[in-house]
């Protein structure tokens, strides 16, 4: 069986200090622009104090797509996710923009 692999064509900043985890981009002006945050290890996520929405591509420890989240808009919340070990935070649209689909892994 084929294993799809799906490239992430942005810079991506990797939070995986406890600091890190805890600002990810709260508090951050500009939306999101061909960038991204990977917080690791993390399986929920909040909108706390952001101010423009996001996509979140929850992955698990082998780096495939276990939830996709899209338009997350500030101020919401997502539960825990089971078999999620990280997110990546993205512009919001590129979900779709790049066609990304549960299952699929992920490559930075």
């Amino acid at each position: 069986m084929e294993q799809l692999v799906q490239r992430i064509p942005y810079s991506i900043k990797v939070a995986d200090s406890f600091f890190k985890r805890l600002k990810g981009l709260m508090f951050r002006k500009d939306q999101l622009v061909e960038e991204g945050l990977w917080i690791i290890p993390c399986n929920s996520i909040h909108m706390c104090f952001m101010n423009f929405e996001i996509d979140a591509v929850f992955l698990n420890k082998e780096g495939r797509i276990v939830k996709m989240v899209e338009g997350l808009r500030p101020w919401r919340f997502i539960n825990p996710i089971k078999n999620a070990y990280s997110v990546i935070e993205l512009p919001a649209g590129t979900v779709k923009m790049l066609g990304l689909k549960q299952g699929e892994m992920i490559r930075i």
